[in-house]
């Protein structure tokens, strides 16, 4: 009994520490995931996407992640976003998190093309722990252990056409989940710190540094350095860091000015290096021009 609630603790802390919030290489492409204030500010332009996570290839177990959101402007100062993630840990013991939310953005104008938007999120996180192996489905301490959760979230964002930077917390309220008197999954808040700098370097390239630095309490802080280059508005490559953690290498290419696919590879700078052979990321985003507006975007933001 104990060594089989080991496991499952040593599967929630990774799950608490590593992966609440999942992570994303390719987050500059999904950012009201972590800050709900965040806008395309493109009228009539609706944008839906996929990104796609399996991590630590070769652990069994290891996370696998699915997210699909839309960003909808509802007009040129209130945009909604709505995001639906699957996270699962582990083999024998899993934990599966599904998490629906619908963010809601409004932005103020200040001067000179700046803007700042003020943003909540408002949702449910369903957390469910079960058995699907012979040595542990037979167990008590493994049955119906589920709960949900409600995801209540804030933030700010303030950008430009060349700029941006935001503070959020896309989770504000504590939970965990017991079992046997066991405390085996703790939500507790984080808070992220984006900015990013877009520089026209040519007349066809664009250079975006940009980072985005993530707090939990009672978890070291940690932060991911990112620089992308567009080539032509079609071709884009990157490289980024997470602090003691990974190395990772972005590609992108916009297929037309409304379709764009995207990879990224990581491979660990930790000890986790010896036991996996790196992490792979999809995306898929598709535009959609409702009212011929995109006319006036004829260069779409680099964010």
């Amino acid at each position: 009994m104990r060594q089989k609630l080991l496991i499952l603790l040593i599967l929630c802390s990774w799950s608490t520490y590593a992966q609440q919030e999942p992570q994303y290489t390719q987050y500059m492409y999904n950012m009201s995931i972590v800050n709900p204030a965040y806008m395309l500010n493109e009228p009539g332009v609706i944008q839906v996407g996929s990104l796609y996570r399996t991590q630590w290839v070769g652990i069994d177990g290891a996370p696998r992640t699915v997210n699909a959101f839309a960003n909808i402007p509802l007009n040129d100062r209130i945009e909604l976003s709505v995001n639906y993630l699957n996270d699962n840990i582990g083999d024998n013991v899993n934990l599966s998190e599904n998490l629906f939310n619908i963010d809601a953005a409004y932005k103020v104008s200040l001067n000179d093309g700046l803007n700042l938007s003020f943003g909540l999120k408002a949702g449910f996180e369903h957390i469910n722990i079960s058995a699907i192996g012979s040595n542990v489905a037979g167990d008590a301490a493994f049955g119906n252990n589920n709960k949900t959760l409600l995801n209540i979230g804030a933030g700010v964002f303030l950008f430009n056409d060349d700029y941006y930077a935001g503070v959020s917390s896309p989770n504000l309220i504590p939970a965990s989940l017991d079992i046997e008197d066991e405390t085996t999954y703790t939500n507790k808040p984080h808070v992220f710190l984006i900015g990013g700098y877009v520089f026209d370097v040519a007349d066809n390239l664009k250079l975006k540094p940009s980072t985005v630095v993530k707090y939990t309490g009672g978890a070291p802080l940690t932060f991911d350095l990112s620089v992308n280059a567009l080539y032509n508005e079609k071709f884009e490559l990157g490289v980024s860091y997470r602090y003691q953690d990974a190395i990772a290498g972005l590609a992108g290419f916009n297929i037309s000015s409304n379709l764009k696919i995207g990879y990224a590879y990581d491979f660990n700078t930790s000890k986790l290096n010896d036991f996996n052979s790196g992490s792979h990321e999809f995306l898929l985003l598709y535009r959609f021009d409702l009212l011929g507006l995109s006319k006036k975007y004829s260069s779409p933001r680099f964010y």
